[in-house]
């Protein structure tokens, strides 16, 4: 069953390579959406898929890549939302 959240990653995860590291991470989860840096620091993630590929996903948000310094993951589900791949926008 196909799901859709909301990912909001705060804390140093803007410049450190976030949105490519989670645009590859949900690729290879077979994840589709967009990601997104916020004018306020945050990153935000729309991602759709199966429950298990976004629970991985979700647990590697609060790590993120190398660089970041992630101080809080909230992720709440919404009305599924397709796309035909994962992107950045910018």
């Amino acid at each position: 069953m196909l799901k859709t959240y909301l990912i909001t990653v705060k804390g140093k995860v803007q410049g450190v390579t976030y949105r490519e590291t989670t645009r590859r991470k949900a690729g290879s989860l077979g994840l589709t959406g967009t990601v997104e840096n916020v004018s306020n620091g945050d990153v935000k993630i729309i991602v759709t898929g199966s429950e298990s590929a976004l629970a991985v996903l979700t647990d590697w948000c609060y790590r993120g890549p190398q660089m970041a310094s992630v101080s809080e993951v909230v992720f709440t589900e919404i009305p599924i939302q397709e796309f035909t791949s994962f992107s950045i926008k910018r």
